[in-house]
């Protein structure tokens, strides 16, 4: 038989290389200057569009969708081919992914700053960008099976199951968390409202990480690993183990975000029960990777690919301990809320994403342009430089963690609150914050220095656009019934991506559906009413300028919390709230029960110049919420979505929404004359004032102490 002679397409191959060099340079100096505004808010130089919640968004799309994203398709696109012994079904299908999905980013650089956000985490970006995701990722799904089915090559590497298991729940967790009501042309609000919200939001964001940041990641470390090490992978058997345990177990565990809030306690536990469980298979993965080079241990000292491979599974393997252990109740009753998840995260970013992305770079470039790489000194630099900014990241970002979470439950002999004043806890820690942003400059340094070694690299050979190969045609064999079960099951991809996708809607299925449909699960409290149309409009504006990333409102029943901010949150609080808003950091105090705390005088000034009322406040200027006109033609249209989504305003109410709106807020603009503060009822600053001063009204407060 005459084997069959094509060609590989390297030329998407670079398209995607080149695209995560230049936006992992962007992303990650956005997330420079944002570590600046953490201890010096001035970094954003008074303008809005640079100001720490509107940009803090960017950060994470870019290194997550855009660097690691590119990243992904890059890994994706070499490796499929040449497992597959075939061509990309489609070269017109393959430019239309990476151009779709670089105008997707763009359209993120551009709306996030303006602050046209969902504020949902990862999930920022609004319904039409929701849906060109939709169709880009629907584009790379059919040219990845349409390459699968015209494959040379009966079984299927462990590699392509992750690639599958990635593609099916990806569309899954995109298309269930954006399920929004549009408004304009950049407005929703979500169908879901406060615990139900929060519970898909969570199922969405601890999946991402999973599914974006580590299953298709899994693959590119089964491919690249063992061509780097010119060694086969440990075992085949672990492999399998890894694989169907971390797709099935996954997708249980985000409820793990949640705990001690309003969400009902059996989800809570499932969460944690499952969380602990998934040690053992992402240890799998990691043990099937290290013991792929046992042996190859001079080759690792020598080879810069390699060292960069060693860390990221090494830093993947202490993300995956953590996690668990953070998801255990008496260790998240400390972390949460605190820098101490924000160093996990990005052991888990910097090391395991990062730094495998730059390993298969450096392997990648040179053999596709047909020329050593330019500097192995320099990649060695890079490697230095980079594991030093890991370190000088992390570790002060972790002692910051352990120092926030002790200072907020300290109490003295006398049983008051050690440190009743929030912005002290605050203050101790702004020295971590400068060494974190030195961690982050060392970190992008190496990867200026990676994008001069490999553009020096391109510059010194050739592309090969079209490489040439041959393999023999895959013929119809009578299926052996003595082969080996999963075997059998490699080679019919269809079924594999069945069997992905029933494993992994188990678990969101059982979460949801009592969550949902099973009233007991979010009692109702008579007292809560719905926002005013000021305060909706207030909320939207606290929604654009990004506040939810530096305040929570989610009073965890703990004494040091409802001594603090005052009485415990309940679920029945937030049914009328699209988004939920509960946060995941606190940068600065909660919010919940902070409507009458202080006057309208005190919240106007706060906003102008944060430091006037709190000396050393972190927090920026909103100067622009004074100049800036509130926009009341959207108001009708946002009663009448609320509505529909379930809010109980009466018939036809948006018709005099803007007459209630008008008075309230010429109310708050003549109690501030009262305080000498004179400014025009139809500015921002007013909307944001009431919503502001409407959280947690509808509970009675507890006196704090």
């Amino acid at each position: 038989m005459q084997p069959d002679h094509f060609y590989y397409d390297n030329k998407i191959v670079r398209n995607f290389a080149i695209a995560t060099l230049v936006w992992g340079l962007i992303g990650m100096s956005v997330g420079l200057l944002i570590a600046i505004q953490m201890y010096h808010p001035a970094a954003n130089m008074g303008n809005q569009y640079t100001s720490f919640g509107r940009i803090r968004p960017l950060h994470t799309n870019a290194v997550i969708f855009a660097f690691v994203g590119n990243a992904i398709f890059m890994g994706a696109y070499y490796s499929l081919q040449r497992l597959l012994k075939a061509r990309m079904f489609s070269d017109t299908l393959s430019k239309i992914h990476f151009w779709g999905w670089q105008l997707i980013i763009v359209a993120a650089a551009i709306t996030l700053p303006l602050g046209l956000t969902t504020s949902h985490e990862y999930a920022e970006l609004e319904w039409p960008i929701d849906i060109a995701i939709t169709l880009i990722w629907v584009v790379f799904g059919i040219n990845m099976f349409g390459t699968i089915i015209k494959r040379r090559e009966k079984h299927l590497y462990v590699a392509i199951w992750f690639y599958i298991a990635t593609f099916v729940t990806v569309a899954v967790l995109h298309i269930v968390n954006s399920f929004e009501l549009p408004i304009s042309a950049f407005k929703s609000y979500y169908l879901y409202a406060g615990v139900q919200d929060a519970l898909v939001q969570w199922w969405y964001g601890h999946n991402a990480v999973a599914f974006f940041l580590t299953t298709p990641f899994l693959g590119l470390m089964y491919y690249y690993l063992p061509k780097m090490a010119e060694r086969p992978i440990y075992s085949y058997r672990l492999s399998i183990l890894h694989f169907w345990a971390l797709i099935f177990i996954y997708i249980w565990a985000g409820p793990h975000h949640l705990l001690y809030s309003a969400l009902p306690g059996w989800a809570q536990s499932l969460g944690v029960a499952f969380s602990i469980m998934l040690i053992a298979p992402s240890w799998g993965g990691m043990i099937n990777g290290l013991l792929t080079l046992r042996g190859a241990w001079d080759k690792v000292r020598d080879d810069a690919t390699l060292k960069f491979m060693v860390v990221a599974l090494t830093a993947y393997g202490m993300a995956t301990f953590e996690g668990p252990m953070l998801s255990l109740k008496s260790v998240n009753a400390i972390a949460h809320y605190t820098d101490w998840i924000v160093a996990h995260v990005h052991v888990g970013a910097l090391g395991w994403n990062g730094f495998m992305t730059f390993g298969i770079l450096y392997w990648l470039v040179p053999r596709i342009y047909r020329t050593p790489l330019y500097s192995k000194k320099l990649a060695n630099f890079h490697f230095w430089i980079g594991t030093l900014g890991i370190l000088f990241y992390a570790i002060p970002l972790y002692w910051a963690g352990f120092t926030q979470g002790l200072m907020w439950k300290e109490f003295t002999p006398e049983g008051l609150l050690h440190y009743p004043n929030f912005l002290e806890t605050v203050l101790r820690i702004i020295p971590m914050y400068i060494m974190r942003s030195i961690g982050g400059t060392f970190y992008l340094l190496g990867a200026i220095v990676m994008t001069f070694n490999l553009v020096k690299t391109m510059q010194a050979g050739k592309l090969m656009s079209n490489e040439a190969a041959e393999a023999l045609p895959l013929l119809k064999e009578k299926e052996n019934k003595k082969e080996f079960w999963h075997r059998r099951l490699e080679g019919k991809p269809i079924t594999l991506l069945v069997a992905s996708l029933i494993v992994i809607l188990i678990g969101g299925l059982v979460e949801m559906i009592p969550t949902f449909f099973i009233n007991s699960n979010v009692p109702t409290i008579a007292s809560v009413k719905p926002y005013t149309p000021l305060e909706l409009q207030g909320r939207d504006l606290y929604i654009r300028e990004g506040c939810v990333n530096c305040h929570s409102q989610m009073i965890r029943p703990f004494r040091s919390e409802t001594e603090r901010y005052g009485d415990y949150s309940k679920a029945g609080e937030f049914v009328y709230d699209h988004p939920f808003l509960w946060g995941s950091k606190r940068t600065g105090p909660d919010l919940q029960r902070e409507g009458g705390k202080y006057s309208n005088a005190w919240h106007y000034n706060h906003l102008m110049d944060p430091r006037s009322m709190s000396p050393g406040s972190i927090m920026p200027q909103y100067s622009w919420l004074m100049d800036q006109k509130l926009d009341t033609r959207t108001t009708a249209a946002k009663i009448h979505a609320m509505r529909a989504v379930g809010v109980p305003y009466p018939a036809n109410y948006e018709q005099k929404a803007n007459q209630d709106l008008e008075v309230q807020a010429k109310g708050i603009a003549a109690n501030l004359a009262q305080d000498k503060i004179k400014v025009n009822s139809d500015k921002e600053i007013i909307a944001i004032i009431a919503y502001i001063q409407r959280l947690g009204i509808d509970i009675k407060n507890k006196p704090s102490k």
